[in-house]
């Protein structure tokens, strides 16, 4: 395998290898400061970080608002603090090695408000600031302000050059490098546009040559980018390595880093982890950001699928071949459906799907009386973890703090859901893992298949690094 060298980033001389951030308490402190300590980039989430009490202990994040403006100003504070906690200890147990960046989603609800309050409570902690899951026009701004580097994560030239010219530009020093989150590779949120297929993967090469070739107009010869997504072995990327045409990469790894020592996930998430098969983490679309997610299937993603085949369309007034009358909720407040699909319903409603619930789009699904409270009760809590969120009609912009809109049951709570399986530890952390999402990037299959991980072996963060260094 070629020598990896160290690159020119933020500033500074590192190793081309970035953790990936994984928000909700995934990235921690203890995983990006040894990541870090080794010579790279390690990551901390601030995306819903843990915080400590003065024995050390996580601060569950009870939200007691009345309102959801209320609540929304919970989840804030609790997110400064974590993320204020997160950093101080990657900095310390990285005696000052590599390089700490701090990761946020910028639709998470207060993004903004969340870096500010981070960099302004750890000073000097943070040295780079990664986002995306949206467009962040304003992080620029923002990383000027406090003096750090700034790492936009973008899914293709096109995203970058609209982020160029309408900000980054004016602060081009502080642009310690840009991600390239493969759309089809990466775990997480992905960024896939509505012209791009999700069932065919497109070769990464062309993308970041063509995002490259953009950068290079702009004078960003030597920006590394970071390629995000895929990335398991380095010498399967030997034609990146010291290309010209590329020019400066390093490489991000998201998925590696969970099965670690230093990994804070509970441990029926490792075992989950050994047991993929190649296609069990696939891209879907039931997530309430709007993004496409690539996450692992189970129990929790075929219940979302099972909402959405339950579905049939209505109207409100009998029209063409919507004759037949249905009563929907306690009031029986009747809308009009097909024949064939008042058949369905009789059908699903035999089987325990009583209960139908409206969605956006003029249609009904139809769930157990128990899924059905569960939903509303959920909807009822939201506290805003999203600027924009469809499955309730919270909105940080809109008056009232609503979109406007009509909440989507065929959605979940990401909050609810990601704290569930982050914390997850002990007694009953399988069932948990099954009913709840679980991120993935989509080669975590090879878990079970590569050697390196042979007869149960949970590498350090350090033994790792080295590892992807010297080669398989």
């Amino acid at each position: 395998m070629k020598a990896i060298n160290a690159i020119r980033m933020g500033g500074v001389d590192v190793l081309p290898l970035v953790e990936g951030g994984k928000g909700v308490s995934v990235s921690t402190g203890v995983s990006s400061g040894h990541w870090a300590a080794a010579g790279g980039a390690g990551t901390v989430s601030i995306v819903n970080a843990d915080s400590y009490d003065a024995d050390g202990r996580p601060v569950p994040q009870v939200y007691h608002g009345r309102t959801r403006r209320e609540r929304h100003d919970e989840l804030v504070e609790y997110a400064i603090r974590g993320g204020i906690a997160q950093a101080r200890i990657a900095h310390d147990l990285s005696g000052g090695q590599g390089r700490v960046h701090a990761n946020i989603l910028w639709e998470m609800g207060g993004a903004e408000q969340v870096i500010t309050g981070v960099l302004e409570g750890a000073p000097g902690l943070v040295h780079g600031v990664t986002c995306g899951a949206g467009m962040p026009y304003r992080l620029s701004d923002i990383a000027a302000r406090f003096g750090v580097h700034y790492y936009p994560i973008v899914s293709s030239a096109r995203a970058f050059n609209a982020l160029w010219k309408r900000s980054f530009s004016k602060t081009a020093d502080l642009l310690g490098g840009v991600v390239y989150e493969d759309p089809w590779r990466a775990g997480g949120h992905n960024g896939l546009s509505n012209t791009e297929d999700p069932q065919t993967p497109e070769d990464p090469l062309p993308r970041v040559l063509a995002l490259r070739r953009l950068m290079r107009t702009f004078g960003l010869h030597d920006t590394p980018i970071i390629m995000a997504g895929g990335v398991w072995w380095l010498e399967e990327w030997e034609d990146w390595i010291d290309n010209p045409e590329l020019g400066p990469i390093a490489f991000q790894f998201g998925t590696r880093p969970l099965l670690t020592q230093e990994s804070p996930i509970p441990d029926a998430w490792k075992r989950r982890l050994r047991t993929l098969h190649k296609g069990d983490v696939f891209l879907n679309r039931f997530s309430p950001t709007g993004f496409y997610s690539s996450a692992v299937n189970n129990s929790f993603l075929l219940e979302l699928q099972g909402r959405s085949e339950r579905q049939v369309a209505y109207s409100t007034e009998p029209v063409g071949e919507h004759t037949a009358p249905y009563g929907v909720g306690a009031r029986a407040r009747q809308v009009f459906m097909t024949e064939a699909d008042r058949e369905h319903v009789r059908l699903w409603e035999a089987e325990g799907y009583t209960e139908a619930m409206r969605t956006p789009d003029s249609t009904l699904i139809f769930v157990t009386k128990d899924k059905a409270q569960e939903i509303l009760a959920d909807q009822v809590a939201c506290m805003g973890c999203l600027s924009e969120c469809r499955f309730s009609n919270w909105s940080q912009r809109g008056p009232g703090y609503t979109n406007g809109h009509k909440a989507d049951p065929r959605s979940f709570c990401i909050q609810k859901t990601l704290q569930e399986v982050a914390h997850a530890h002990g007694e009953g952390g399988d069932a948990v893992m099954d009913n709840n999402l679980m991120f993935g990037g989509t080669n975590a299959w090879r878990f079970a298949t590569d050697p390196f991980y042979a007869d149960g072996f949970v590498p350090t963060v350090g033994q790792l690094v080295d590892r992807i260094l010297t080669g398989r």
